[in-house]
């Protein structure tokens, strides 16, 4: 990886000031037997944005997105989404307020086609109840047809379309990042983390991958939070970059301040940075 040379950016938390930051967190930190992976940890995502989180191998990146969605929770610290205190919520309760995320590794849900694995992240189902089936079955039968419209309306535009009927086993490991995505599209959230989304992805893909996330973003005003460890694609996406080096932000800035911050160089480069 080459991030160039200069004179860097300095990080002294007035980031977490931004007008319009949707979501907030507080000196976030968590030990597993000991080894502090998150060591006070504090950062702010403006909405509208596209922010990117960088860092070296065991930096603490996924552990700061299990922790703000909720898979994790922190042995100190607060996670604030839109003015609410999230912390310690269970992912489903942070899903419904309006964040939602996606894996590293897509989590491939069997005997299913592609259409059933996008229902599978809809919100709004009545009929997931038996009550409401006896006392509402209007209501859920309404639910059921918004949720097809907006399984094929998301399909279309992440143009899987044509997939919808096939097993969602069968896609290649590029389409079903895809099909993550747009999974994550149906609860219609206010912001979607997405850890490593180009992983594993040929260069055409990732790609189109690209172009996707930036429509989601211009198009449709949504908010990203990004982890990537292929550095041309998320300097060419994301504005601002956060990096995170031994569990706690090392310095924010636009692509060419981290870019040509020493520190950054060195916490990649030089120590235990790989």
């Amino acid at each position: 990886m080459s991030l160039g040379q200069g004179e860097g950016y300095t990080y002294d938390g007035a980031d977490l000031e931004k007008p319009n930051q949707l979501l907030r967190v507080d000196a976030l930190r968590k030990a597993f037997a000991g080894l502090v992976v998150t060591d006070d940890a504090s950062l702010a995502v403006e909405e509208g944005t596209i922010t990117g989180l960088i860092g070296p191998n065991g930096a603490g990146k996924s552990t700061l997105f299990n922790l703000i969605s909720g898979f994790y929770k922190p042995d100190a610290g607060t996670v604030t989404l839109g003015g609410t205190d999230i912390t310690g919520w269970s992912p489903y309760k942070i899903a419904r307020k309006g964040l939602v995320r996606t894996f590293q590794t897509p989590r491939k849900l069997e005997g299913m086609t592609v259409r059933e694995n996008m229902l599978v992240g809809a919100q709004t189902q009545a009929g997931e109840s038996i009550l409401p089936i006896w006392l509402s079955p209007s209501r859920v039968l309404k639910d059921e047809r918004n949720n097809l419209d907006r399984a094929e309306e998301m399909l279309e535009l992440f143009a899987l379309d044509h997939l919808a009927d096939e097993p969602a086993t069968d896609l290649s490991g590029g389409q079903f990042k895809l099909l993550e995505l747009a999974r994550a599209m149906m609860a219609d959230p206010d912001i979607m983390l997405l850890d490593e989304p180009v992983s594993g992805v040929n260069p055409t893909l990732a790609g189109t991958l690209a172009e996707h996330i930036a429509t989601l973003n211009e198009d449709q005003g949504m908010t990203l939070l990004i982890i990537e460890h292929d550095i041309d694609f998320i300097m060419s996406l994301a504005d601002p970059i956060i990096v995170l080096d031994q569990g706690k932000v090392l310095t924010e800035g636009s692509p060419d301040a981290v870019r040509n911050d020493d520190r950054v160089i060195e916490a990649y480069l030089g120590g235990d940075g790989t």
